[in-house]
């Protein structure tokens, strides 16, 4: 069920306990548990913090820790499945979702007595209604016949939990008998069963005849989105408590800048939400020019900027930073020979020196910093680039340390995704969760190392694809394929760094084109996981278009196509559009998705 009244349902509840937090992988998922872990100083509030990178790991933590803890807090992860069926837990256990995954699971929504979604209401969420779901075929019949008898609310309530409670012991029963019989399956065909558990549903069932409530369930889980950053609505919790702080604030924006570079979310959303943030950086960083109201000099200090589109521009060199920023990388082309040149002629019509460009930004003349905003917007519009200037906020660590939202998200992103392996998953989740304290600047700036390496490999591999023609069109979508042993894979193995390079591929593939219809397409991309384990992490990315809602169909359709071939896929990220397949299982599942999307 929602929450509607976080501070009581939510906050005073946990406050007494000993809670358990479930992670996931992710910026946004990482600010919001920095904002609950700084409120759950204030209150004393013991708890147990524990990363999840997928559902296999989320699985096995609560089977571990089930028995010591009650409540549990899961952030982004566990609103888009139904939490009871996978997790199996005892009947006293709570859950409180805090996930920005869409499409909610319709069992969560209309769960009152273990599920609880901290999930902001003023969201497009389109949820079905009760009635139009848990109503069987001759419950239909009857109330065709008698609509005018009805039934009370709180009765359709009762008996929807009963319906959860006899399906969840069926399912109990059926593992237990399962247990006993000592059956053993492969781990494939196991793999291929949780994948069922996870996402049941209509896509999940060829042969059953098409019913009005299908349908409906079929409209409401085919497309995969995502909703307000969990950060904020932490920040928002914390704000309701009268105990939010600047550095708070700032986890928020990291947050929700984290939605709006990996594209997760649209403009007018990321506009929406940066206007509602604003409000709260006035308020948090608002002094009279006395002397009573004087900031010390090693304050933190949040603005709001209008700033360039430029990756780690004000760490970097600016040419470097040109050429490694996806919009810009884009538009000139600089995959080519005359996107190199057109790099050249727009660095020539700032009239900046080349010495000036290629070195440090901080290293560069105070007299061209001064203006250095309105001269390269004022030339990327000769060049056709109306949007490189974008709304966002800084953060000032006395006079000396200055970051861009942007820059603290591709920082933070890098080391929790770094391929060294000198630790493991936790250790890169816990170095990234440290660098968003000020007190660990050292690790940001490592992190903004770890990042430049990534832009210039991303940028490189896109160059690679592009001129070697990888990107094909398989009809109803675009694939591209990235071959163990191409320069930098290591880096693209992971599942966020894989899909934020197929978004800038797609980007770029869109503007060197000249077939239409091909600029229409989504995208497939395939990249080596495991070669000891002959696996590959496979994506899918929606269209790229202007008016894009960000709506990805491919987790279902993934789904479907690797059903109807056998083909052994493990669902095991978050994020539905995300899977890990076998390589040899390749050919005939991309035949099957073509054939599914034709």
């Amino acid at each position: 069920m929602f929450v509607s009244d976080f501070r009581k349902e939510f906050y005073e509840v946990v406050q007494s306990q000993r809670v358990l937090l479930f992670v996931a992988s992710d910026v946004d998922a990482l600010c919001a548990c920095k904002i609950l872990q700084a409120l759950f100083q204030c209150d004393h509030v013991q708890y147990t913090l524990v990363p999840v990178s997928g559902w296999q790991e989320l699985e096995t933590s609560f089977l571990e820790h089930k028995e010591q803890f009650r409540h549990f807090i899961l952030i982004n992860c566990g609103a888009n499945v139904d939490l009871l069926d996978i997790l199996q837990p005892d009947e006293d256990t709570i859950f409180f979702v805090c996930d920005t995954h869409r499409p909610v699971n319709v069992i969560n929504v209309y769960n009152n007595t273990q599920i609880k979604l901290l999930i902001k209401q003023d969201d497009d969420l389109e949820v079905p209604a009760y009635e139009d779901i848990f109503r069987d075929e001759e419950e239909d019949e009857e109330h065709s016949g008698n609509d005018s008898d009805g039934s009370e609310p709180s009765e359709k309530r009762t008996r929807l939990e009963e319906e959860i409670v006899e399906e969840t012991m069926r399912r109990r029963q059926r593992r237990e008998w399962e247990a006993r019989s000592g059956s053993e399956s492969e781990p494939v065909a196991a793999a291929l069963e949780k994948s069922s558990r996870l996402f049941p549903g209509p896509m999940s069932d060829r042969t059953a005849p098409r019913s009005p409530r299908r349908d409906i369930l079929f409209d409401y889980e085919q497309y995969e989105y995502h909703g307000t950053s969990s950060a904020m609505v932490m920040f928002e919790l914390a704000w309701m408590l009268s105990k939010d702080l600047n550095d708070m604030l700032w986890w928020a924006i990291v947050g929700l800048t984290d939605q709006w570079v990996q594209d997760k979310i649209t403009q007018m959303k990321y506009v929406t939400d940066v206007g509602v943030l604003q409000r709260h950086v006035s308020r948090h960083n608002h002094r009279n020019e006395d002397e009573e109201n004087t900031l010390s000099v090693d304050c933190t200090r949040i603005s709001f900027e209008y700033d360039l589109r430029l990756a780690l521009y004000q760490h970097w060199s600016l040419h470097d930073s040109l050429c490694n920023t996806s919009y810009t990388a884009a538009r000139f082309k600089l995959w080519s020979v005359h996107g190199q040149k057109r790099l050249q002629e727009f660095l020539a019509d700032m009239g900046l020196p080349l010495k000036q460009v290629k070195q440090k930004f901080q290293a560069m003349d105070i007299s061209l910093k001064e203006n250095l905003r309105e001269m390269i917007e004022e030339s990327a519009n000769k060049f056709g680039m109306k949007d490189m200037r974008v709304q966002t906020f800084s953060i000032h660590f006395g006079f000396k340390h200055k970051f861009l939202a942007s820059d603290v998200v591709f920082a933070t992103m890098s080391l929790m995704e770094s391929p060294e392996r000198d630790g493991s998953g936790t250790d890169h989740f816990i170095q990234a969760l440290d660098s968003l304290s000020r007190s660990n600047l050292d690790k940001l700036y490592h992190g903004l190392e770890l990042a430049k390496k990534q832009l210039r490999a991303t940028q490189q591999t896109i160059a690679s694809c592009l001129c070697t023609n990888l990107v094909i069109s398989q009809g109803p979508f675009l694939y591209c394929s990235l071959m163990e042993g191409t320069p930098d894979v290591v880096l693209f193995s992971r599942p966020a760094s894989l899909s934020l390079l197929s978004k800038h591929l797609l980007k770029s593939f869109v503007c060197s084109t000249k077939n239409r219809r091909c600029k229409l397409l989504p995208l497939v991309m395939a990249a080596p996981l495991s070669v000891e384990h002959g696996t590959v992490t496979v994506v899918g990315i929606p269209p790229e278009t202007d008016s894009s809602d960000r709506k990805n169909f491919f987790g279902r359709a993934f789904e479907k196509a690797a059903e109807s071939t056998s083909s052994r896929m493990l669902h095991n990220h978050f994020d539905l559009s995300v899977i890990e397949l076998k390589a040899e299982d390749r050919s005939k599942f991309l035949d099957a998705l073509i054939s599914l999307l034709s």
